[in-house]
């Protein structure tokens, strides 16, 4: 049985591991796109994503395009790996309640 994860399992940070799995694997999601497709703030993505990425869940890499500052979020191997084990859990979760195969 693969393990609960609690770090991912906070809404807002499902929500993000989601968006990037879905990405190709060295794929990385900007900031704004990513805020946007959550519908959440600013303050509150930038938490989460601190959350994820002292897990070592998500890369975070700041650049400029020209003289603005642009935020791209990518998953880990290891985010990767928890994503999916996460995943996992939850359907062994399902199946032991008859709510899943």
């Amino acid at each position: 049985m693969a393990w609960f994860n609690e770090i991912i399992h906070q809404p807002v940070r499902l929500r993000i591991m989601a968006a990037l799995h879905a990405l190709p694997e060295d794929a990385q999601l900007d900031f704004k796109a990513l805020r946007d497709m959550l519908d959440v703030t600013d303050g509150n993505l930038a938490t989460h994503l601190r959350k994820l990425e002292d897990a070592g869940y998500i890369a975070v890499k700041k650049t400029f395009v020209g003289r603005r500052p642009r935020t791209y979020i990518a998953l880990t191997p290891k985010g990767r790996q928890a994503f999916v084990g996460h995943v996992q859990a939850l359907r062994d979760i399902l199946a032991a309640a008859g709510g899943e195969e």
